[in-house]
């Protein structure tokens, strides 16, 4: 969907840094179901705090207060569920590897397809190079990708990049983010000083022009939405933010390649945890759920990312990590019932595991029949053991990449040329003066790009002109149940259990499949198929 105006009615956490004084907590407040915007900014103020930004959709308020016993006193009163101070609920879903092989520069592609697409695995895997022989993505389709930002001038993101929909909904913090790179320490949009959104961007939508690479549908539309810090962080406040404004401006897809910390599991009342911080949980919780309800609610379809704790997500293990961020971790067992992971098991979620070229199950992917959709593409450098593959970066994503984080990771110089850091992860394409950067990668955040792509593609040629928002539009229910359709059915290994012991992993990475060729936990409904999604046979 694309609108020809800007939307009206937003209300939205403000943008601008917060000055709260050297004896001031700033806070993450989240209201009680039901509550009227006025008792909440009453009960804030009876609290001790002051509302400095809002967003009543979700009823989700920041706060700063020099009150210390201010967390205490919202959480008693029964216009607010609780308050947090503001820190990271999540980080981006890249797994780390040790890269052994690669190379630079780009020969011609296949007949058809972009000079490096003979590199996309990942585009072979799940037929997107079919896909575009039987149909078009259309430019009215938004994309919207929930990540550290995008690198609008990256040759091959420009051509689609829809910048009158995009948006920076996380400023800059110095204190994980270094210092700002503008006065006002919001990035303008089109921007990424991470890196990890523009990879994602690119594996969904990258132009089909003949240059550099392509995407799973390339020729729709992508949106920043910045939720992230440039460190990789997401806050509470700047992810509910951007699904709510996707609801409004009409966005089709939205890709969530992140997950949540400082918990590992967020739980309602787990017995390990003190009441102040089983208050932080529920209401992390209760602000999540309402912005991805209000977002699928208003058309968005919903794909993350499931995660790279090598687990069952349905048989959680004792969470010894958390919280990894603001406080010493302690020992919490975890109930299954109450305790889940975010956005994975967010309402209306539609979660990618992670496969290498293979199709194997990636050995850091998580799986499990309870929250698991589909699967796709996300890497894996530890594929085709005992063959001259394995530990090589082909077996990982190859994606378009920021020039200057490349530069400031010493792995491009300042000619632009790559450099012996770099030399196993990152390609240079050059053409008619202009060059690319793309860099290896692996992760489920590799994954959802894929399925996003797939279900952009089945919106395109399934949904319906929208002559309001001058695009198309589809129910997010009837893309679920196409893409899951469509998916290509793979049965568990033989014996059940995939081990990655001989690889070097310990036995808790072992993972047994449970399912059928239909559904299982390694693959969910199958392998997203871009070819079968619009038509193809």
């Amino acid at each position: 969907m694309v609108l020809r105006a800007a939307v009206s009615g937003l209300t939205l956490l403000a943008l601008l840094p917060i000055t709260a004084g050297p004896s001031a907590t700033d806070y993450t407040v989240v209201a009680a179901d039901g509550v009227a915007a006025s008792d909440v900014t009453a009960a804030v103020r009876s609290a001790g705090g002051r509302i400095v930004s809002r967003n009543d959709t979700a009823g989700v308020y920041r706060v700063t207060s020099a009150d210390a016993r201010f967390a205490a006193k919202a959480t008693a009163s029964a216009a607010l569920i609780g308050a947090s101070e503001r820190r990271a609920i999540a980080r981006v879903a890249v797994e780390p590897a040790g890269h052994t092989a690669g190379g630079t520069g780009g020969a011609r592609g296949p007949e058809g397809l972009d000079p490096l697409d003979n590199r996309l695995w990942g585009l072979r895997m799940i037929r997107a190079d079919q896909a575009r022989k039987v149909h078009h993505p259309l430019a009215g389709v938004t994309v919207g990708v929930l990540d550290t930002g995008l690198d609008a001038g990256h040759p091959d993101l420009a051509p689609h990049f829809n910048r009158a929909l995009s948006r920076n909904f996380a400023p800059d913090i110095a204190a994980v983010d270094g210092p700002c790179e503008v006065k006002s320490c919001l990035d303008p949009v089109g921007t990424d000083d991470g890196g990890h959104g523009t990879h994602v961007a690119g594996t969904i939508g990258a132009a089909a022009d003949g240059f550099g690479l392509s995407g799973v549908a390339p020729g729709v539309s992508l949106v920043e939405l910045k939720g992230g810090q440039d460190s990789g962080f997401f806050f509470l406040d700047s992810v509910v933010n951007a699904l709510t404004y996707a609801g409004d401006a009409g966005i089709d897809v939205v890709n969530m390649s992140f997950y949540v910390d400082p918990w590992k599991y967020l739980c309602e009342a787990n017995p390990a945890d003190s009441a102040k911080r089983q208050a932080e949980q529920r209401a992390i919780l209760v602000g999540l759920d309402r912005a991805l309800e209000y977002a699928h609610r208003k058309g968005v379809t919903l794909i993350s990312s499931l995660g790279n704790s090598h687990e069952d997500l349905g048989r959680p293990l004792t969470d010894r990590s958390s919280p990894n961020y603001g406080a010493e971790p302690y020992e919490r067992k975890i109930d299954n019932a109450t305790c889940r992971t975010m956005p994975q098991e967010g309402p209306h979620v539609l979660n990618a595991s992670s496969l290498g070229p293979s199709g194997r199950k990636a050995e850091y992917s998580n799986y499990g029949v309870e929250q698991i959709s589909v699967a796709a593409p996300g890497g894996d450098l530890s594929d085709w053991y005992g063959t001259d593959k394995y530990q090589t970066t082909a077996n990982e994503i190859l994606s378009s990449y920021p020039k200057h984080v490349l530069q400031e990771q010493g792995m491009v110089d300042a000619e632009g040329r790559v450099t012996r850091a770099g030399d196993d992860s990152v390609v240079r394409h050059c053409s008619s003066g202009t060059c690319g950067y793309y860099m290896y990668a692996q992760g489920t955040s590799m994954a959802s790009p894929h399925a996003a792509g797939v279900a952009a593609l089945i919106v395109s040629r399934y949904g319906k002109a929208d002559p309001a928002r001058a695009g198309r539009t589809m129910d997010p229910d009837a893309v679920e149940r196409t893409l899951l359709r469509t998916a290509a059915q793979r049965p568990c290994p033989p014996g059940r259990v995939q081990s990655y012991q001989r690889e070097g992993q310990p036995a808790e990475y072992d993972a047994r499949c449970e399912g059928g060729r239909g559904f299982n936990g390694f693959y969910g409904h199958g392998i997203v198929d871009a070819y079968a999604a619009v038509g193809g046979y």
